[in-house]
Order: C-alpha cells, then sequence, then structure tokens
C-alpha cells in the first residue's frame, strides 16, 4: 500500500501526549534499547510489541482512581499494567521510533477471567479494553500487548504474536478450543489516553471494586492456583 498519513495527521500521533509520554527518558530509553537502528517500521512494530508484551506483567488489580495506571512512563517503572496502560506504553514506544501511534478500545466478553478477578468486577465483560493501533505499510494496524506470556501459560492459551503487519487482537479460543475472548463493542481510536474519563467510567461500571482493597493482589498467581 502506498497511502500515506497527512503530515498534521502524522504528529497528533507521533507527538508526546500527556499519557502516551514518548519524550520522557525512560520511555525513550527502553523503545530505543529493544530495536536495532536500521531496522525497518513493520519490523520495530513486532519486536517492540513483544517487548512490552513479555517485559510489562498483566495485573488488572491496578488502581483506576489515580492518573499514573494510565501513564506509559509510569506503567513501564512498574513493571506491571492493566491493558490500557500497555496499550499506551507501546504507542509510546512507537512514537520514539516516528511510528504513528494511538490507543484503540472496545467492550470484551473474557471467559478466562480468574474465578477471583469475576467476582471482584461482577461481570465477565471488561468496558475500555485497550489495544493499540500502529500505522505501519500505509495502514493502521490493530495489536494488544496486554498478556505475557507466563501469564499465557497459566491459562492455557498461546501468548499473542504481533509481526507489524496483521492485525492481533485477542484469540477467539484458547488452546483446547474453548470460547476465551469475544469484542462486543467497538469504542474507537484515540490520540491520547482519555484518563479522566476512564477513571470516572471504571468507578461507575465496577462499582464492586472501588472499595476493595487490591494492593497485594495478582491475577497471575490466582491463575497459578487456579
Amino acid at each position: 500500500m502506498t497511502d500515506h498519513l497527512p503530515d498534521t495527521i502524522r504528529r497528533l500521533y507521533t507527538d508526546p501526549g500527556e499519557y502516551i509520554d514518548s519524550d520522557h527518558p525512560i520511555v525513550e530509553v527502553f523503545a530505543k534499547s529493544a530495536v536495532l537502528a536500521d531496522a525497518s517500521d513493520r519490523e520495530k512494530a513486532g519486536v517492540l510489541y513483544k517487548a512490552v508484551r513479555d517485559g510489562i506483567r498483566y495485573n488488572p488489580y491496578v488502581s483506576m482512581r489515580v492518573p499514573e495506571t494510565f501513564r506509559a512512563s509510569s506503567v513501564l517503572a512498574a513493571g506491571q499494567g492493566y491493558c490500557v496502560g500497555k496499550a499506551a506504553l507501546y504507542a509510546a514506544a512507537c512514537r520514539v521510533h516516528g511510528i504513528p501511534a494511538r490507543v484503540g478500545f472496545a467492550d470484551v466478553k473474557n471467559h478466562l477471567t480468574t474465578e477471583k478477578l469475576r467476582q471482584s468486577m461482577g461481570t465477565d465483560i471488561f468496558t475500555w479494553h485497550g489495544f493499540t493501533e500502529v500505522y505501519v505499510d500505509g495502514a493502521w494496524r490493530k495489536a494488544t500487548p496486554t498478556f505475557n506470556d507466563t501469564l499465557c501459560a497459566k491459562v492455557g492459551v498461546a501468548p499473542l504474536d504481533f509481526d507489524g503487519h496483521n492485525d492481533a487482537l485477542l484469540h477467539p479460543f484458547d488452546g483446547a478450543g474453548r470460547a476465551y475472548m469475544q469484542y462486543v463493542n467497538d469504542r474507537g481510536s484515540y490520540h491520547d489516553v482519555p484518563a479522566k474519563f476512564l477513571m470516572r467510567e471504571m468507578a461507575r461500571d465496577y462499582a464492586n471494586m472501588q472499595g476493595e482493597d487490591l494492593s497485594g493482589r495478582d491475577m497471575e498467581r490466582e491463575a497459578a492456583e487456579g
């Protein structure tokens, strides 16, 4: 494909954002050290995806009341985050290399969440699930760097791979052929994380979790315990 983004639109998706803070020093070091400088955009997008997917542990037991939960540099510093924070970090890492990137959102039905998480949430619908869109080879490509490889092994599904070209949204089935993840509502794409809005939405959608003490909770450990 030979399509090109207009310059103003390209800048919108390559300049740093408040939450996709690609100008933060630790994000720059992370992104530059992960890939070869002379690699193609497609190669960089694929390598950075895996670096975020496996280098940052997925843990949904984060506070939805603080903006740092949604900020790329904070997620990188913490070494863990939930889907939106990891999507922001992947977008930021791509922007460091001049690859246009943005965050997308959808509501998903998760059939393989842990029983403890389902009880806390009061539902198996994850509203405003975050993923990343990168502009490579003349088109926007969707990728979900959410579940790290060690967590995938514990819930019985292969980690989702992204080659920098073909869309990589979450698997519809697990390794045993059971329903795994179902996208039920597209919420659109954004140049930066709408964190204040998400904080309000999470408080409304998951009121059960607002009063719980989530400190010390870990989804990967819960998955291992069965």
